[in-house]
């Protein structure tokens, strides 16, 4: 753990532990250390292993030693500490269902009937999944539920979808892609923020934990720019302030097919056997 930076600039990296990094995960963070470290300001760790059935201490494990040995370094996190700790998501329940109430209290989400199977695609962040598209439009199936917020005090056995405001535009400027638009309903429809397991989706861990930790600017793949999206519409509605946003272009293999953990021979973990540098990694001059 290195000193707290002056600077109010707050980055995070927040590796998934369901699978080993691959060198498209070594690319964005890399940028978003740059960044912090550019702006002279504090770089955290969070660990988003809110997935119980696929996450892995193994993998967890690997990924701070992985990106260690790139040559990443951070203030804050699982094996540094910190104001905001804990830093691993499944150890901060309590805040995702504080979240959670807020969202029910303003008439924001409602209870949602569907099948597990409908639910799958709402745990993980997108780009962990094997689809090509994020969380598929909702078609409202449960939409018009009738229940009294003011009767409910726990989530209990449903899934929570957000209201999202059909037809409106959401915009933001990325600060590496420029100006972004999306259309609520159409581009994306009612997103999950819980399930009825208990577990949060990936989109209110993410924007409770942002805010909760001060991250001031957030970097990640392309493949998250709806995500940025639907987090625009929970921050509106929790009361926070949008970080900036930055998201990097996608790592893709030979073939043009975009990288994910199943790539093992292109895993971090895999290339430091073969005695690759972080150099050639970094460079993309892979052997």
């Amino acid at each position: 753990m290195t000193s707290q930076p002056p600077s109010i600039y707050r980055g995070r990296l927040a590796p998934s532990p369901t699978g080993y990094l691959h060198v498209g995960h070594a690319s964005t963070f890399w940028t978003a250390y740059e960044r912090a470290r550019d702006a002279g300001g504090t770089l955290v760790m969070r660990m988003e292993d809110l997935d119980p059935d696929r996450s892995r201490a193994e993998y967890a494990e690997a990924a701070l030693e992985d990106l260690r040995w790139l040559g990443i370094d951070w203030h804050e996190g699982p094996d540094a500490g910190g104001l905001y700790a804990p830093y691993e998501q499944s150890r901060r329940q309590a805040i995702y269902l504080d979240a959670w109430c807020k969202l029910l209290r303003g008439g924001f989400i409602y209870p949602c009937r569907c099948s597990r199977k409908d639910m799958e695609a709402a745990l993980s962040a997108p780009h962990e999944q094997d689809l090509l598209d994020d969380e598929p439009v909702y078609p409202g199936t449960c939409r018009s539920s009738d229940f009294a917020a003011s009767e409910i005090h726990e989530p209990g056995n449903f899934n929570w979808r957000f209201r999202v405001p059909d037809g409106d535009a959401i915009e933001f400027v990325d600060l590496n892609l420029g100006p972004q638009r999306f259309i609520a309903g159409r581009d994306f429809g009612d997103f999950v923020v819980r399930r009825r397991d208990g577990v949060p989706s990936y989109q209110l861990a993410c924007v409770a934990d942002d805010a909760a930790m001060k991250i001031t600017e957030v970097v990640r793949g392309e493949d998250l720019l709806k995500s940025t999206a639907r987090q625009i519409l929970l921050n509106r509605a929790l009361c926070f302030a949008n970080p900036n946003w930055f998201h990097c272009r996608l790592t893709v293999d030979r073939n043009g097919r975009r990288l994910a953990k199943r790539h093992d021979a292109l895993s971090l973990r895999a290339l430091r056997q073969r005695d690759v540098t972080p150099t050639q990694i970094l460079s993309g001059e892979l052997p």
